[in-house]
């Protein structure tokens, strides 16, 4: 099986340093939807993991985190696309639990829900944290310089063998070369 794990705030849709806390406010960024579905087409599961602390800090309920991830998928569909899961984790920072990035254990579980490795699997972010989780467990950490991509990229110390692109569409049409 063929697994690619994408951050969703800052790699498939615009962020905001304010959380994405309503459907309305999550909006894809260009060309990260045509991106998926042609990593579908390419044969990969996408599968998304995500903090989203703004659940623990009461910033937003698990109706509203619901109702944007159906919003994506909606959209997603549109463009030909489906995310096969959404892993995340709700908790703040100072909960100091083992699911949030850049701690490994959202990754690990989703190397056990999908019976992989995680060994040179491609795990897209665009925050240091995303990149040194993936590092953890082994996968590819890629970069994309959407988000908060740019100043991560600026300000280094990323993990051996991180690839940088662009954005979602330039590391799938590299993957496609």
């Amino acid at each position: 099986m063929k697994l690619i794990i994408l951050d969703r705030d800052g790699v498939i849709n615009f962020d905001s340093d304010r959380f994405i806390k309503t459907p309305e406010e999550w909006r894809p960024i260009p060309g990260s939807l045509e991106a998926i579905a042609m990593l579908n087409q390419r044969g990969y599961r996408v599968v998304v993991a995500t903090n989203q602390s703004g659940i623990g800090r009461g910033l937003l309920d698990m109706a509203a985190f619901n109702a944007i991830n159906d919003k994506m998928a909606r959209t997603l569909a549109q463009a030909g696309g489906r995310i096969d899961a959404v892993f995340f984790c709700p908790h703040a920072a100072d909960a100091h639990c083992d699911c949030r990035k850049p701690k490994a254990g959202m990754l690990l579980e989703i190397g056990r829900r999908f019976n992989s490795n995680l060994q040179d699997v491609p795990a897209i972010g665009d925050a240091l944290r995303d990149l040194q989780a993936a590092h953890e467990v082994g996968a590819t950490p890629v970069l994309v310089t959407t988000g908060k991509g740019k100043v991560t990229l600026k300000e280094g110390n990323l993990p051996p063998h991180t690839q940088v692109f662009d954005d979602l569409a330039g590391f799938a049409r590299h993957l496609a070369s």
